[in-house]
């Protein structure tokens, strides 16, 4: 099964698929911009993710930013997702945790509305008092 980070297509493919001179391709490989993976042969072989950041770049340098300029954008950008792929886990990690944890927090409805925190095994206290409502 392929995925997207999967490092399939040399660089005249990658290069058409972009829609750049091979040659670009290479100075971007030099200037770090992005970073295809190597053969045993050493030649490049770029992903759909590399070709998506391709097209990333030629979008930016097309409204005036300068390569360095692209770089970091690129480096924040791979940053955020990098960032929110560790929050998943994390928040996957704790959703586990707390739902294996004995002892798991028990909240009730107060008498005003408001939430009650109640240990685990007790119940809520409920008023039994009648009102008589006489119009």
């Amino acid at each position: 099964m392929v995925d997207e980070n999967s490092p399939v297509f040399a660089i005249a493919v990658a290069a058409e698929l972009a829609a750049m001179h091979p040659q670009t391709l290479r100075q971007y490989d030099r200037l770090g911009l992005v970073s295809p993976r190597r053969t045993a042969g050493k030649s490049r072989r770029y992903s759909m993710r590399d070709i998506v950041q391709l097209r990333e770049i030629a979008a930016l340098s097309a409204e005036g930013l300068n390569l360095e300029g692209i770089r970091r954008i690129l480096q924040l950008e791979n940053q955020v997702v990098a960032l929110s792929s560790r929050v998943q886990e994390l928040e996957h990690a704790l959703a586990e945790e707390l739902l294996n944890r004995s002892g798991r927090r028990v909240f009730a409805a107060g008498a005003a509305g408001d939430v009650v925190s109640l240990r685990a095994g007790t119940r809520a206290h409920r008023a039994n008092e009648l009102v008589v409502w006489r119009p």
